[in-house]
């Protein structure tokens, strides 16, 4: 069984609130009772709670961040984005993965409540889950937005990337165009898929073909490879414009490696992201780059305003996307 702060006491001789001084108030005890406290601590290896002494305090130096999938090497950057700005502020960051579940990001956000987080940092399975705003913790929301635009947000243009990308295959001559992405209910999915639907309307005779999946993964997308390499060469879309790099990379698998397909000269394809995997492919992949680190600091820099002014307005933050043009395309 641990030590306690009462063992140290009766081991160092003092009160309780001696000891509490020590590890608190140090300038307020003398140096013998200082040299007494820390040998009956490293004798007895007494640990403080921290956690228990901020949760009495009121709150912790620490801040909670939820994203859509942590094994994303985008929410990945963003993550490490949070944690630089964070320990530059003496904070810790707390990580909950909701795997696009609402129920699994509501106990997250309950557990962050019950820890007394600072705040929390949500990129959001569903944008009602605003209300945790006005159960009094500060929140801002991450590759999201809020529908009434309420809350604090810092996200990138994807209705623009998505039409950059698009645009780009139809500027390399591409015509029978597949867009691989899913679950469409996921807001920057459909976004992408908004900016490839305007790209389309400026070109006559250019078709979108929609291909769902239910994850935004590299085997999903090496299914979808595999089934573009089983139809006749005639039925095969000539370019593809996939919701993210993982997705990209699983096409690319199943339709040339593992299947029959000649990437760009048969299949043009561009993925979203540009994570640093994407150009070290076999065929280099291009891709709409989004500032993930960028965007990871940012949103704690808005939670930092939050918690300075609670009565200010909201800020939402907007970053442009970047069109980066490799082999995959022709580039």
């Amino acid at each position: 069984m641990s030590a306690s702060i009462k063992d140290v006491a009766a081991a160092a001789g003092v009160s309780v609130g001696t000891v509490s001084n020590v590890l608190n108030r140090p300038d307020k005890v003398s140096p013998a009772i200082l040299e007494r406290v820390h040998a009956s601590i490293e004798e007895l290896g007494f640990v403080r709670n921290d956690a228990a002494r901020q949760l009495r305090a009121g709150r912790s130096r620490s801040v909670g961040l939820i994203v859509l999938d942590s094994a994303n090497p985008f929410f990945a950057e963003v993550a490490r984005g949070v944690e630089e700005r964070a320990d530059a502020e003496g904070l810790s960051v707390l990580l909950g993965n909701s795997g696009q579940h609402g129920t699994r990001e509501g106990a997250y956000l309950d557990l962050f409540r019950e820890q007394r987080v600072r705040g929390v940092l949500l990129t959001p399975s569903d944008p009602s889950a605003a209300a945790l705003a006005h159960a009094g913790i500060p929140l801002v929301l991450v590759d999201g937005d809020s529908p009434d635009g309420n809350l604090p947000s810092v996200a990138v243009d994807d209705v623009e990337g998505g039409y950059l990308a698009t645009r780009h295959l139809l500027e390399r001559g591409r015509r029978r165009l597949a867009f691989v992405g899913g679950p469409l209910a996921v807001r920057q999915v459909a976004d992408r898929l908004a900016g490839a639907r305007r790209a389309l309307a400026e070109v006559p005779g250019a078709h979108l073909e929609i291909v769902e999946k239910p994850a935004l993964t590299v085997l999903a997308g090496r299914e979808v490879g595999e089934e573009f390499a089983a139809r006749r060469p005639e039925d095969r879309p000539d370019a593809a414009f996939c919701a993210n790099d993982l997705l990209a990379v699983g096409v690319l698998q199943g339709s040339a490696i593992l299947g029959t397909i000649r990437v760009p000269s048969e299949l043009a394809l561009i993925g979203y992201d540009d994570i640093d995997f994407a150009q070290s492919t076999v065929v280099p992949m291009s891709s709409v780059r989004q500032p993930a680190r960028e965007i990871g600091a940012t949103a704690i820099d808005l939670l930092f305003e939050s918690l300075a002014d609670p009565d200010a307005a909201p800020r939402r933050v907007r970053f442009r996307p970047e069109l980066v043009v490799r082999a995959s395309t022709g580039g």
